[in-house]
């Protein structure tokens, strides 16, 4: 007897139902002896390779890729794909390399086997890095071959099934995962029934004793509902038959954790949740489907608004069906879904039913696959330019099942996460759109572009050559997709500013010792972007401008050797334009515009704050004389700055709306007023102004002081304790 049988207790050529022989006999049904006799070397291989490892229970660890092959082969999966189910752990758990697995088995067995493989030699610094590492390695070897994600999917499955000999802790921690990550993933592919059971094993481990109490309640109800359930499905196959409509009518058994979900989500108790009754007619024809739909609306009267079409508008997975929600007898919910034979079998095994093994060979069509390639592509978009942390969030924003589904111009569907803005439209069309889009329009009126998204809406996006990322859209973007656009444009736009403002900190530094940059020698300037241990000169130029180096200390460094001359003060303040970009900002405390006099704070990872010199922060920053540098406006910036006044006025009808007029009449906007009560007769306005400089908020608070029931008005300034807002 060799080991590969002796470990599952049975001698060669006796089969049992489970172990290698139960694999073989799923197998056996639908793959050719050529294919048959691989899945049997592959077991062989991996029984030798795992010899001595056992699982928590004790069971040989060949027991659990055997059972995860099982799950696939139940699908009907091809040879290549239950292989790299055996094989799955062998490169993670043993000294294997996946060179021997791709002479063994080829090169898309090998990779399947690495895609699916943990990045346990890599040192990370927490657990968290770990996984969200793994889980975009997992993501990109799905990009190349989708079967990656089914033989996880089915690993998870199998030890979530055998969760219960793992500790407390341990266990609370995979059951997490799988129903924030694994069950979504398989929800996004149309697998259903991989989805239900994930749900309902990770509830179980995560949240034991509501499981318990749930699932006694339920199985209660269910016992005194199974006449009413009968009396219906007859009532519909009746009147089915009655008007020619062929078609199966399936009693639906909600699933304990939609029922735990749906109560918590809605705040309803146990008996609201599982009184409401559901039904599924499967029909032959996408016109049956319809017909079918008259009919039990004909039977029982439909609630309204609780009609879907998911399909004439399938879901972003493939999935269609059509949905309604009837009053039964004595007014008791009835939910129907209904769906031809196609239909059910794309619900019920998603993109797996593409991917079955049929004589003649392999199929990896139709839309589902399609949409899973769309949405994978789509991973890959968004991880760019972020860490893994962000990615696995993302992705899990990604992955809310909630869409709504809006139309191009064209007519084109597109279907967006609940909540979705016209800028996250922008983006879901192309990069580009949304990096240039500058305003749209919602059934052809002109919206503010952070309007949210209904159902059924047209949306068009209004681009623009030069336009540009706003940073203020982060603060309202839904899809992955978008935020991931957003973060990455501002990224490398703040490298671009931190570059040409450090260089201008260091040619002003430099000054101070009567050198000029362009003078000193590239060797020099290499030389110490050695010593600070960067990569090259931008480098250097990007950490000053982030207020990271000192540019004072550089421009000692870069000093030739031998001169200790340090010249006269020569330069002059730098100048600022306003149009800087994000690494000149300006204080909130004290609100600078041109021509007040101002100095300007180095702030670590922020650049440089502008403060007016009479601010009253600045007494704390000046404990930091190196970090501090003069800085003077540029003639005629060009734009809008903000400023704030405060008002003392009369408590009187229509002084706010009076005071707000008279600023309108000087060509100023208004972006913010507050109103505070002092007592009886007086309150305090504050107003938020854009202005050009201090001659346009001179002439605003000229025109204010003259208004009958302004008893004072001045320009906000902070004082020594309040803190820089900016």
């Amino acid at each position: 007897m060799d080991y590969a049988s002796s470990i599952l207790g049975f001698l060669p050529g006796v089969r049992r139902s489970t172990g290698i022989g139960g694999l073989l006999d799923k197998v056996e049904a639908y793959l050719p002896p050529a294919q048959i006799e691989r899945v049997r070397e592959a077991y062989e291989f991996g029984a030798d390779r795992h010899r001595g490892q056992t699982r928590v229970s004790g069971e040989p660890y060949i027991t659990h890729p055997v059972a995860v092959a099982g799950i696939l082969a139940d699908l009907h999966l091809d040879g290549d794909t239950l292989i790299a189910a055996i094989l799955h752990d062998v490169i993670e758990d043993t000294p294997t390399a996946k060179a021997e697995i791709a002479a063994a088995f080829g090169d898309v067995v090998a990779d399947l086997v690495d895609g699916v493989s943990k990045l346990d030699q890599i040192q990370f610094k927490n657990r968290e890095e770990a996984q969200a590492e793994s889980f975009r390695k997992m993501v990109f070897a799905m990009v190349r071959d989708i079967r990656v994600i089914m033989v996880k999917l089915a690993d998870r499955m199998h030890n979530m099934r055998t969760l219960g000999v793992m500790p407390p802790t341990k266990r609370r921690r995979i059951a997490r995962e799988t129903l924030e990550i694994y069950a979504p993933i398989a929800e996004r592919l149309g697998l259903y029934a991989v989805k239900l059971e994930l749900e309902d094993l990770g509830f179980r481990a995560l949240y034991p004793q509501r499981y318990k109490v749930l699932e006694k309640e339920v199985k209660r109800a269910r016992g005194n509902q199974k006449e009413f359930v009968a009396k219906i499905s007859e009532a519909l196959k009746g009147a089915l038959a009655k008007t020619g409509v062929n078609g199966r009518v399936e009693g639906r058994e909600k699933h304990l954790y939609s029922i735990y979900k749906k109560m918590r989500a809605k705040g309803i108790s146990l008996g609201e949740v599982v009184d409401v009754y559901g039904f599924r007619i499967v029909v032959d024809s996408v016109d049956a489907c319809y017909r079918a739909l008259g009919v039990v609306h004909g039977l029982y009267k439909p609630m309204p608004g609780r009609f879907k079409d998911y399909i004439a508008i399938p879901r972003v997975n493939g999935y269609q069906s059509l949905h309604t929600t009837l009053f039964g007898p004595n007014g008791v919910p009835i939910e129907v879904q209904i769906r031809s034979e196609e239909m059910h079998r794309v619900a019920e095994s998603g993109i797996a039913a593409h991917w079955k093994y049929k004589s003649g060979g392999e199929t990896f069509g139709g839309i589902e696959h399609d949409r899973a390639r769309e949405w994978l592509a789509g991973l890959v978009q968004i991880q760019e330019g972020g860490s893994s942390e962000e990615f696995l969030e993302s992705v899990k924003v990604d992955l809310f099942p909630d869409r709504v589904y809006v139309f191009t111009p064209k007519g084109r569907i597109l279907r967006l996460p609940s909540g979705s803005t016209c800028v996250d439209f922008a983006y879901a069309i192309h990069t580009d759109v949304g990096n240039r889009c500058v305003a749209a329009k919602v059934d052809r009126r002109l919206v503010p572009l952070r309007t949210p998204l209904r159902n059924g809406q047209t949306v068009e996006i209004i681009t623009a050559k030069g336009a540009t990322p706003n940073p203020s859209w982060s603060s309202f973007l839904v899809t992955a997709k978008a935020r991931a656009a957003v973060r990455q444009y501002l990224k490398s736009m703040k490298r671009g500013d931190a570059i040409e403002l450090g260089k201008r900190l260091l040619t002003l530094a430099l000054e101070e010792l009567s050198l000029k940059l362009a003078k000193i020698p590239p060797a020099q300037i290499d030389a110490a972007v050695k010593e600070f241990k960067l990569k090259d000169a931008d480098d250097l130029y990007e950490r000053i401008g982030l207020g990271e180096r000192l540019p004072q200390l550089v421009a000692r460094r870069l000093r030739p050797t031998g001169d200790t001359e340090h010249g006269a003060a020569t330069q002059g303040p730098l100048t600022i334009a306003g149009t800087e970009g994000l690494l000149v900002t300006y204080a909130r405390c004290c609100h600078p515009i041109p021509n007040d006099p101002i100095m300007a704070y180095l702030s670590t990872g922020r650049g440089l704050v502008i403060h007016r010199q009479n601010c009253g922060n600045l007494a704390d920053y000046r404990k930091q004389p190196e970090k501090w540098l003069p800085v003077a406006w540029e003639p005629n910036p060009g734009r809008l700055f903000g400023s704030e006044i405060q008002l003392e006025i009369d408590n009187r009808v229509g002084v706010l709306a009076a005071v707000a007029s008279s600023i309108a009449g000087t060509g100023t906007n208004i972006d913010h007023v507050t109103l505070e009560e002092r007592d009886a007769s007086t309150s305090a306005l504050t107003f938020e102004l854009k202005v050009r400089d201090r001659k346009h908020l001179a002439r605003v608070i000229k025109t204010i002081r003259r208004m009958p029931n302004v008893q004072r008005i001045h320009r906000s300034l902070a004082t020594a304790r309040s803190r820089d807002k900016s």
